[in-house]
């Protein structure tokens, strides 16, 4: 799907294909309320938007403003109705539930502990372990689900994908890996790829990182 890109706008990218592609493979397009969190340039919530059940009533977050503006000029290129919504994680709809919670953090390792306030790298910068906000997210969700809904966040491998699994099933979500994909760097990483090696997250060598769609659904 062609998106319309505002500068400073995250990319659609392997990852937001998976996590697409993942939500029509399992059979949550005849879903409700949809939300979908760190949405760029809207290229999932409009996916979800046009899904072939034609349900879904789709929300969507991001903490930038120029991801917001441009998500909001995709929908209305695409003629899909999708609530935009600026502001961090979850926060924008505290007090709501959904159906299903789309999700595609940053999770990219970095030197710096803290994620970036502004600027295009926000949309992939998650501390030294990369889980500065996936963890946030795995916390919160449960409260923004409804019962037996199902939340799917797409991150690589490099970040833990045990760790989330787990920090899922501690909260009370059954969760699993449900699509991987195993793709090239890109520039980010490819930059970064000395400092991967040194924190033992890659092999020496290895240009190559897997992505992974986790599902975490909740008791009915």
């Amino acid at each position: 799907m062609r998106m319309l890109r505002l500068p400073g706008t995250y990319r659609p990218q392997a990852d937001t294909k998976l996590l697409a592609s993942a939500f029509i493979e399992q059979d949550l397009h005849r879903s409700d309320r949809v939300l979908d969190v760190g949405t760029g340039t809207g290229a999932v919530a409009l996916a979800a938007a046009s899904a072939p059940s034609g349900r879904c009533r789709v929300t969507a977050i991001d903490v930038s403003r120029q991801a917001v503006w441009t998500a909001r000029l995709n929908s209305a290129w695409r003629r899909r109705r999708v609530n935009v919504l600026r502001g961090d994680l979850l926060e924008p709809v505290a007090g709501q539930t959904f159906d299903v919670i789309l999700a595609n953090p940053p999770y990219v390792p970095s030197a710096e502990e803290d994620a970036p306030v502004r600027g295009r790298s926000r949309a992939w910068e998650a501390g030294t372990d990369g889980r500065l906000v996936l963890d946030r997210l795995c916390a919160q969700v449960p409260h923004y689900l409804n019962p037996g809904g199902t939340l799917l966040v797409v991150h690589s491998a490099l970040c833990g994908v045990g760790t989330t699994l787990g920090l899922l099933e501690s909260v009370g979500l059954r969760a699993r890996v449900v699509a991987r994909s195993l793709e090239p760097f890109g520039p980010v990483l490819s930059a970064r790829a000395a400092f991967l090696e040194e924190r033992g997250l890659v092999k020496p060598g290895c240009r190559e990182e897997e992505l992974v769609v986790i599902r975490g659904d909740s008791q009915s």
